[in-house]
């Protein structure tokens, strides 16, 4: 099936209008007609080549909900005209004991929903910014929102997830005390959720015109981490940080806000390194420093069913598919309130 899809032919190249053929469903697989999709800055970072081992053609997009058209044989998780999503996946060995515990996204073979490695031509797998795309049933997730807010759901299977993971490992809730470091698409989304959870949250941003955003968002409390008497302020008073911020920076600055035996966590993914804490920041406290990726399909299907419960989704900016590339250009500058989703119905048209 041949199906129109936006993507670049190398990294110093702009996203263009591409053919691309998509595999007819096999036994397992469920065919998806794309509504929407969001735009990952790690889409961004692949597509241009920022992270090693981009493949051309690139076509990103992980953040995919949409519609059930087709389904193999037997397929025994879903049916024609389901509402469903599709995230940063879609295959993993299956029988490693990460995907037998159902955190396929720590699999070694995990396979990316796009840029990995596939039998399908062109030999790695076309993402989301597309009108379709076959995926194994085990992969493909139920999304229970209204249908009007299928826009905003779709970055909720990367930044939703990401975020979430985190707050559930490490049992942010009711008596916690929660950072969310960064107020752009993965903290706007770790606020609203480590609100819902029941915790006490702390935003932190660099820049004082967010405060009102990130109230409006839930936070409790927002600490310009500029202004150093905020900041001690805080000292010591976290149970968890879940930092997402994507640029190397200062992380000192926040482990000496954690508790004794708190946790910050690293979900944002910097081209280049943070410069190194100092130990006795961890040891005098027994902190710990971790890192946290996306989720497992079960934690991203409980998030996606938590987030229907609570009436919680993203705050996008709807575009059409061939604003993509100023898209990018907006998203480097910081312009966005907190995502952007293609309507894939301008695929093409």
């Amino acid at each position: 099936m041949t199906v129109h899809a936006y993507g670049a032919h190398a990294g110093d190249q702009p996203l263009e209008l591409l053919s691309i053929t998509r595999r007819d469903p096999g036994a397992h697989d469920v065919q998806i007609d794309i509504a929407f999709c969001g735009v990952c800055h790690s889409d961004l970072h692949q597509v241009r080549g920022e992270w090693a081992g981009t493949l051309y053609p690139c076509v990103p997009g992980h953040e995919i909900v949409g519609r059930v058209s087709a389904v193999g044989a037997h397929v025994t998780r879903h049916q024609v005209g389901d509402q469903v999503g599709v995230g940063c996946m879609v295959d993993s060995c299956r029988q490693c004991a990460d995907c037998e515990a159902g955190l396929e996204n720590y699999c070694d073979g995990m396979v990316g929903t796009y840029n990995g490695p596939t039998p399908d031509a062109p030999g790695q797998t076309l993402g989301g910014y597309a009108q379709s795309i076959v995926v194994h049933e085990r992969f493909v997730l139920r999304v229970g929102h209204d249908a009007s807010q299928l826009a905003a759901v779709a970055p909720l299977l990367c930044a939703g997830i990401t975020t979430w993971s985190p707050l559930r490992h490490w049992n942010a809730g009711p008596g916690k005390r929660v950072g969310i470091v960064g107020i752009g698409g993965l903290g706007h989304m770790g606020i609203k959720l480590a609100r819902a959870l029941g915790a006490h949250v702390v935003a932190f941003t660099t820049s004082k015109s967010k405060r009102a955003y990130a109230e409006a968002l839930g936070a409790h409390e927002v600490v310009v981490s500029r202004d150093p008497s905020a900041m001690a302020a805080q000292a010591q008073s976290l149970d968890l940080i879940v930092n997402t911020v994507a640029a190397p920076h200062d992380l000192d600055a926040y482990l000496t806000l954690l508790k004794r035996d708190g946790t910050m966590v690293l979900v944002g993914a910097p081209s280049t390194p943070h410069p190194s804490p100092q130990v006795f920041n961890l040891i005098m406290k027994r902190r710990a420093l971790a890192g946290s990726m996306i989720g497992g399909i079960p934690e991203t299907q409980e998030m996606l069913d938590f987030c229907a419960e609570h009436g919680i989704v993203a705050d996008i900016e709807l575009i059409r598919a061939d604003e993509i590339n100023a898209a990018y250009e907006r998203m480097l500058a910081g312009e966005v309130k907190y995502r952007f989703v293609i309507d894939s119905a301008t695929l093409g048209a």
